[in-house]
């Protein structure tokens, strides 16, 4: 069986009809992950449980017994999301040592349906990052092309499932943290509408913001994973109660009657030249399936980028102020704690747990949420994030999903911009909107560079309507220039 480029349904299906065993794809999955993570470091923490796991399951079909949609298909997790006794680290060296007793419960879900942990992914520190550099476990490379970025702050779920080694892994995204790695590396990369995933057991960034979402190879195999992870949880109270459909079930490539709206103002930005005919060439394979394509504006995107930062900082600054170095995680080396006062503790700890880009963030939070700053920056920012989605309800009145690049230009080289904070920050102007609105949103691979790097297009749909925004990622997946391409690693 090709492992390598078999869906999730197929490599299930096998192991529940005994063609291959769980064992067998596990230990397949592992070697390839060890051999290529030597050159991509895009794993940071192994599971050496993998093949108990499997033999479970191999177990269970043994018996006769019931088995969920993932039977037996390996996933890996970005680092951000606790997995029951695998160290959680963020990123970070403030959380060096902590190890979470329990799953979260998108990797409970994934458990439940069978699948097969094989170990935690390499992600930018707390999420803070575009580009997968400021990991204290070193940068991510990009499987296409290693002297480039794979993209942030998901970088290591981006490169681990371009070089496939894994079936699938979990991303996280606050501000494009999903879609933009999974454009710079050629995969398929879901953010869902917020509340649709539960962030329990998810290391908080901005809690407003971030949402669970899979990384894959197909919109297919994202369909699925995402179905198996969303749902209600009573122990996220922002989770959603609405019934989760059956997006795989339902998937279409009919396109007639569809409403594409082109965001006006995204092709009047400086875009790279291949990644503008990317659109235009995606646009006109639309059309030829029978979608009207419709001009839609959104005016204040030119905001999107400042107050994503600002409102993602000032949650930053509260959720991040947890980690003091008393109960858990990395603690100053202080040769005599008992003469030390707590303000001491406390900066000497953070100071050195926390890296550049971490303390920039919580600094500019802390700062707009002080008193005389709070509303002219939070409170503000807060009344144009209303008016944010305000704009995209009346453009969805005009059609069904939007269309736009999911980056101004594909994957930059590493260095190239780690120093230059602004230049990382606009790196996210065509993401950060939909999280501010709490939209589903995705990156589908269409095409490549001249320098054979992969670029995505990236759909935007209303609010829970996550299956018009797959039907056109499934539609538009067929027709990719990019299809069947793979990165040098294979």
């Amino acid at each position: 069986m090709d492992l390598v480029n078999s869906s999730l349904t197929d490599i299930s299906n096998a192991v529940k009809d005994q063609k291959i065993s769980a064992e067998e794809v596990a230990s397949f999955f592992f070697k390839r992950m060890k051999d290529l993570n030597q050159s991509l470091n895009a794993v940071v923490f192994e599971d050496e449980n993998f093949l108990s796991a499997a033999r479970v399951i191999d177990s269970k079909i043994s018996k006769g017994e019931e088995l969920g949609p993932l039977a037996g298909v390996p996933f890996g997790i970005k680092d951000m999301l606790c997995v029951r006794n695998l160290p959680a680290t963020a990123g970070s060296k403030i959380l060096q040592g902590f190890v979470p007793p329990y799953d979260s419960t998108a990797v409970a879900k994934l458990k439940n349906a069978g699948a097969v942990i094989l170990g935690k992914l390499n992600q930018d520190e707390f999420a803070m990052g575009s580009s997968n550099e400021t990991s204290i476990q070193g940068a991510v490379q990009n499987p296409w092309n290693n002297k480039y970025v794979p993209g942030g702050s998901s970088g290591g779920s981006a490169a681990a499932q371009a070089s496939r080694m894994m079936a699938a892994t979990l991303g996280t995204d606050t501000g494009g943290s999903i879609r933009q790695p999974a454009s710079f590396c050629g995969v398929v990369g879901v953010k869902p509408t917020y509340g649709r995933v539960s962030r329990y057991g998810v290391i908080a960034y901005a809690s407003s913001l971030d949402q669970v979402g899979p990384m894959t190879s197909t919109v297919e195999d994202a369909a699925l994973t995402l179905e198996v992870i969303s749902g209600f949880d009573a122990k996220d109270s922002t989770s959603s109660q609405r019934a989760v459909p059956e997006w795989t079930r339902a998937l279409s490539k009919d396109l007639k009657g569809i409403r594409v709206g082109l965001l006006k103002e995204c092709m009047r930005s400086s875009l790279h030249k291949d990644v503008e005919k990317s659109v235009e060439n995606s646009i006109d394979e639309l059309k030829k399936m029978g979608a009207e394509i419709v001009e839609v504006s959104l005016p204040l995107i030119e905001y999107a980028v400042p107050v994503y930062y600002l409102i993602a900082a000032c949650e930053a600054s509260s959720n991040l102020a947890r980690y003091d170095g008393v109960k858990y995680g990395y603690r100053s080396d202080f040769k005599n704690l008992s003469s030390v006062d707590l303000e001491t503790f406390y900066s000497q700890t953070r100071g050195e747990g926390f890296g550049a880009e971490v303390k920039r963030r919580i600094m500019m939070g802390t700062h707009a949420l002080s008193s005389g700053y709070y509303d002219s920056y939070y409170l503000k920012a807060g009344k144009v994030r209303r008016l944010f989605v305000n704009q995209y309800k009346d453009a969805f009145k005009q059609c069904d999903v939007i269309l736009s690049p999911v980056t101004a230009a594909p994957a930059f080289k590493l260095g190239e911009r780690i120093a230059d904070p602004l230049q990382m920050y606009l790196n996210d102007i065509f993401t950060t909107s939909t999280n501010l609105a709490g939209l589903p949103g995705m990156s589908v691979p269409f095409s490549l560079s001249t320098d054979g790097l992969p670029i995505g297009i990236q759909i935007t749909a209303n609010h829970f309507d996550e299956q018009r925004m797959l039907n056109v990622a499934w539609a538009l997946e067929s027709v990719a220039p990019a299809k069947g391409k793979r990165p040098h690693v294979f």
